[in-house]
């Protein structure tokens, strides 16, 4: 897939501020500070596309953003952010619910992991609250940079253990870099393959 344009539709905290065009939808989420902003606006073209800061916890609305003018790139704001105050951590977690729950056009939700780290319990959590709920979603492994290719690796074969504990299935998994450009290619395929089929 080639990428021609990549607008800002709008940012909301309610289902009925989203935009009122209805396009198909693949939102990005993992926790704060997993490089989600970076990896969109890598796959955008456009670094300025997705607010990015080295202060993690900065996005707090759904942004939705117009791709090729026939689907919707969403930014979601991330999870397990331990900083904020309960009532905002409550407030993000309604936001995120509402949005996974309520969006009929919601082809794939990607969870990023931090390529660096083994997969944390809050997103186990997470991941588990998804297949609950019969949410499609993918791995995303970001920030493959930082790592070597083994350590990378045994860090993924770690990871589908831990998941295969409660995964009959493994979701669908990519790797991406930001900084090198790795997996544009791949994930843009993958968005364009499930439009494919609709």
């Amino acid at each position: 897939m080639k990428i021609t344009s990549a607008t800002f539709a709008g940012s909301s905290t309610k289902a009925e501020q989203r935009p009122a065009r209805r396009l198909p939808e693949f939102a990005f989420i993992g926790r704060s500070n997993v490089g989600k902003s970076s990896l969109i606006n890598m796959l955008c073209n456009n670094a300025r596309l997705a607010m990015t800061s080295s202060t993690p916890g900065k996005t707090k609305v759904v942004n939705h953003f117009l791709i090729n003018d026939n689907w919707y790139l969403v930014d979601l704001p991330g999870y397990g952010y331990a900083k904020l105050d309960r009532k905002g951590r409550d407030e993000l977690r309604r936001l995120i619910d509402e949005y996974i729950c309520d969006s009929q056009d919601l082809m794939n939700l990607f969870v990023l992991i931090d390529s660096r780290h083994d997969i944390t319990k809050i997103d186990l959590d997470f991941i588990h609250q998804l297949g609950e709920r019969g949410i499609p979603f993918s791995i995303i492994y970001t920030k493959a940079d930082k790592v070597g290719v083994n350590v990378l690796k045994a860090t993924m074969e770690r990871n589908c253990r831990t998941l295969e504990e409660e995964w009959e299935e493994l979701p669908d998994m990519l790797v991406s870099s930001s900084q090198d450009r790795k997996g544009r290619e791949e994930i843009l395929a993958y968005i364009e393959k499930i439009l494919k089929t609709i």
